[in-house]
């Protein structure tokens, strides 16, 4: 039997050194940004019952999550998500709030994603959540927030896609599909896979929805491109580009309409989770989103609290990811001292360690047998002061 003691699960991996520090630092300046902004911060189990990801609209399949049973054999799963878990929050704890209730949170996701799929089975995740709140200025505030989040990176080439839902769910909702065929024709759009989209529309004929639909899925561009689109799409969708124009608009007011593109081919894995604005953002370095969010007003009504909400997530991993290849993977820089002792004079030495720090340095103290391994250590990690604490008192060196 193959032992597995020193592997770790398939989508998991050991982070270590610079890849703590760059960790760490997008998490800092993300909750710096939300606290900044006033939101709350909200923490929820890591374990939580199946039944609050089980539904349709609630865009989780079984087979992306991790199960196990709990001590009375009730089924629960590893939180693959965040939003929903602050949604039954709204629903219990929170019922009856003053509105708009604005949170944000940083803990850890667990998927299972494809094998080969390139993203990780667990990663830190954090977001915003705008509970209740006028519409368009939810929105607003949503994208600025999140443009502010994309800038905190210094990517230089960062960008913005926004969307809206309804014009794929008000088009496919025309045509004669079965639920298996919805999955279907979602995951052509998903893929902006134009062949098989093609193929599947033309078992329609000339339905003008199907034809919609196939320019929809190419509509990917600046300003020019909603203004084609309304001269090529059906009257059922125009409320929804109406909307998309005008988020469009204020964004470029914000002064980030450079980085922007209107796809209004983009859609969400669920039919019934995002009822209005989407958007995701990029970074160089990495080939998916960054960054994901929209209007999901649908949600909090399975849990008991029939609100309006927006809001957005950011993996966290695949931002530090890119950061260490921007930085060449140098974030964590050495200690400043390197403090060793001689056997009879350990404590002092330590003393001296705890002076240094309350002085501003960052020390480490050497654990070994001879000054000459410490400065073996010193040359190694590249510190290049050293404090010898003998009889003769403190001798300082430099490399």
């Amino acid at each position: 039997m193959k032992k597995y003691d020193l592997l770790t699960p398939e989508g998991t991996r050991d982070l270590i050194y610079d890849e703590c520090a760059a960790l760490r630092s997008v998490g800092d300046r993300l909750r710096g940004i939300f606290t900044s902004h006033g939101y709350t911060e909200v923490i929820t189990p890591g374990l939580e019952f199946f039944d609050v990801f089980s539904n349709r609209s609630r865009h989780y399949s079984q087979e992306e999550l991790y199960k196990l049973t709990d001590g009375k054999g009730r089924l629960v799963v590893m939180r693959p998500d965040s939003t929903l878990p602050i949604a039954r929050l709204v629903g219990t704890r929170l019922s009856g709030s003053a509105l708009p209730l604005k949170f944000f949170y940083n803990q850890t996701i667990y998927r299972a994603n494809p094998k080969e799929s390139g993203r990780d089975d667990e990663f830190y995740q954090s977001g915003i959540e705008i509970i209740g709140g006028e519409t368009m200025r939810a929105d607003m505030e949503a994208l600025s927030v999140a443009a502010e989040v994309m800038e905190s990176f210094e990517a230089d080439d960062w960008r913005f896609e926004i969307g809206d839902s309804g014009f794929f769910t008000e088009l496919s909702a025309k045509l004669p599909l079965s639920e298996k065929e919805q999955d279907e024709l979602r995951e052509y759009m998903l893929g902006k896979n134009y062949p098989a989209l093609d193929s599947f529309l033309a078992r329609f004929g000339s339905n003008r929805y199907a034809e919609a639909i196939g320019k929809l899925a190419r509509l990917f561009g600046g300003k020019e491109v909603l203004a084609e689109a309304a001269e090529v799409l059906p009257d059922e969708v125009q409320p929804a580009l109406a909307r998309l124009v005008k988020v469009y608009n204020n964004i470029s007011a914000l002064g980030i309409g450079g980085r922007v593109t209107a796809d209004l081919g983009m859609v969400s894995k669920s039919q019934d989770y995002y009822t209005g604005i989407v958007f995701r953002g990029y970074v160089s370095g990495y080939g998916m989103p960054v960054l994901s969010g929209g209007r999901y007003d649908k949600v909090l009504a399975d849990f008991g609290a029939d609100i309006p909400a927006t809001g957005f997530a950011v993996n966290e991993n695949a931002v530090a990811n890119a950061l260490l290849k921007r930085s060449g993977g140098m974030l964590t820089p050495p200690p400043a001292l390197l403090v060793y002792s001689d056997d009879e004079h350990i404590t002092e030495a330590l003393r001296h360690c705890r002076k240094s720090i309350e002085a501003g340095l960052t020390v480490e103290y050497a654990d070994l047998s001879t000054e000459e391994e410490a400065r073996a250590l010193a040359v190694k990690r590249g510190i290049k002061h050293i404090d010898t604490v003998t009889a003769d008192g403190i001798k300082h060196t430099v490399l």
